[in-house]
């Protein structure tokens, strides 16, 4: 209940008159039946715009960290990601990753909507950057079809690192379901899953127009790249769909 009180009532118009949405390709979404909801990821509000968009609910893998805070506060923020249909997943080790694939794909059998963003965190500077093998091997292993989805201008209704939210202009692009059925029995494989999860970065850098960077954006954000390896990559050629 409380879901649909923050989208209708309490969160939803305030969000639609600060970004404006508009919304392109929202028939690729199927009526029933698990997706994965593949997104580059800009700004804090991806979450809030997507779920706003698609009148199915949205499930969210979301970092353990929003559900330990103590006090009044840490029990706020609990409470609203809970409701607001995050799952809290803990990505410290190989272990933890695991447990978080485990719970992607109980959510998946459930015949649930999944948003993910193969990224794993954050753009640091607006381009679009490595994806994560997790995402692939997750399609790989329900056979789900995976939507990407485009976020463009929520950085800036929501820049990163402020507190303040601005009125602005964001567009959302879902994608037509890819299908990976082709590689059924090779969940495992890495350089399976490098090429699945390279074919959806590619499908988000054409619908985003965002410069692809053929590094993890953690190891930017973590200053442990070698700058003079900075500059943006061609995209690598993957299998056609």
């Amino acid at each position: 209940m409380w879901y649909w009180l923050f989208k209708y009532i309490f969160m939803g118009p305030l969000l639609s008159l600060l970004g404006r949405p508009k919304v392109e390709g929202l028939e690729n979404i199927p009526r029933s039946g698990a997706a994965i909801l593949a997104s580059n990821h800009l700004a804090v509000a991806d979450s809030f715009y997507k779920p706003l968009v698609v009148s199915r609910r949205i499930t969210f893998l979301a970092k353990a960290e929003y559900f330990t805070g103590t006090g009044l506060k840490g029990w706020f923020q609990r409470w609203f990601y809970t409701v607001a249909g995050q799952v809290p997943i803990d990505r410290t080790d190989a272990d933890s990753a695991q447990a978080a694939l485990d719970t992607a794909e109980r959510i998946l059998g459930e015949g649930k909507l999944l948003g993910m963003y193969p990224e794993g965190t954050r753009s640091p500077d607006g381009r679009l950057y490595k994806g994560k093998t997790g995402l692939a091997r997750l399609a790989l292993q329900t056979g789900v079809p995976v939507i990407p989805v485009a976020m463009i201008g929520t950085d800036s209704v929501n820049p990163p690192g402020s507190k303040m939210w601005r009125f602005g202009k964001v567009h959302i692009k879902f994608g037509k379901p890819m299908d990976f059925t082709r590689f059924e029995g090779l969940a495992g494989n890495r350089f399976i899953e490098r090429a699945v999860i390279d074919e959806v970065m590619y499908e988000l850098m054409r619908l985003s127009g965002q410069e692809y960077v053929d590094l993890y954006a953690a190891d930017v954000k973590e200053g442990k790249a070698d700058e003079t390896t900075k500059p943006s990559a061609r995209m690598p050629e993957v299998a056609a769909g």
